[in-house]
């Protein structure tokens, strides 16, 4: 069994009275108001009582019990489906709550499927501004859109904070496989984001083009904010796209830099310890004619001549960097 929200009868931009599902064709058919319901996760019969109510197509009731891929918009006469999604975390994990929201004359309801942020702050802003709620149905869609779309900004934050603070690891230590999974995460759950907010582009394109009796073209630019708004958080998502990439990518070159310094520090000091062990083995060759076996100070002048190679070797490898 879905829960009844808020239902709420409004007229000249202030609350009348709250009613129940059943009251709502009643007070939406009275001029100059419009009926504004609220559910969370609605049933079959719920929506089909609705249907009902409001002459809703059916096509719109089929598309909201069922579950959708993207955000979209749908015409019906004139009726309005929309189907949106807000980003919340849940046990660490992006996930999407949808929302359906049917728009017509007299009427705006909103479907929620899932535990996201409540629409009830939105009532309360379009009721805190009578003179915009005024206008009625085409006010409290903006509205509940400008919503959805402001759930996105302090989710980006949040990886975008995440995102640098894995930067700065990267760039003052190694990078290790607890960070580059991290990184990877993020970089997908950016990617989700983009993949739905994209099609509310489209969404407050077509809002700015239709021509609806429940839409007054004075309305058409607060579409255009809420297109202007998903705009800028489609170039915030892809930049934070860009950062988590470059910043693997980054995190994969430092890395090798570093092996390599390790791999030549390794390659210079086995050319310094493989010049003593040449000496030692010609020295330690046992052939009767070696003059220098007989030498006094062979054994002293070997071990100067070994340190001498030494040093020489590694005064090189220092001066070239790699030691």
């Amino acid at each position: 069994m879905g829960r009844v929200v808020a239902a709420a009868v409004y007229s000249a931009g202030k609350r009348v009275t709250n009613i129940t599902l059943d009251e709502g064709a009643a007070w939406a058919a009275k001029p100059g108001h419009f009926v504004w319901i609220g559910l969370e996760e609605p049933n079959a019969e719920e929506l089909y009582n609705l249907q009902h109510q409001f002459n809703l197509h059916e096509l719109a009731i089929e598309d909201a019990l069922e579950k959708h891929s993207r955000p979209k918009l749908e015409t019906f006469g004139d009726a309005l489906f929309i189907v949106t999604y807000s980003p919340i975390r849940h046990e660490g994990k992006l996930e999407f709550i949808e929302t359906h929201i049917f728009a017509g004359n007299g009427y705006i309801i909103t479907a929620r499927n899932g535990h996201s942020a409540s629409y009830a702050h939105v009532r309360q802003r379009c009721e805190a501004r009578p003179l915009l709620l005024e206008h009625g149905e085409d006010f409290v869609l903006y509205a509940i859109l400008d919503f959805v779309i402001e759930n996105y900004q302090p989710m980006g934050e949040a990886i975008h904070g995440e995102i640098d603070e894995l930067e700065h690891n990267v760039l003052c230590g190694s990078l290790n496989d607890y960070d580059i999974q991290k990184l990877h995460g993020l970089r997908r759950d950016v990617l989700r984001l983009r993949r739905y907010v994209a099609p509310m582009i489209e969404i407050g394109e077509e809002l700015q083009r239709l021509s609806f009796p429940f839409i007054d073209k004075n309305m058409r630019p607060y579409f255009r904010d809420v297109q202007i708004h998903v705009t800028r958080q489609m170039e915030d998502l892809t930049t934070l796209a860009d950062i988590a990439s470059q910043t693997i990518e980054v995190g994969v070159l430092l890395e090798a830099s570093r092996q390599s310094v390790v791999q030549r520090k390794f390659a210079a000091w086995a050319a310094i310890l493989a010049f003593p062990t040449a000496v030692a083995g010609i020295y330690g060759m046992n052939f009767q004619n070696m003059p220098e076996l007989s030498w006094h100070y062979g054994y002293f002048g070997v071990l100067g001549f070994i340190t001498v190679g030494c040093l020489g070797l590694w005064a090189s490898f220092k001066k070239s960097g790699w030691l």
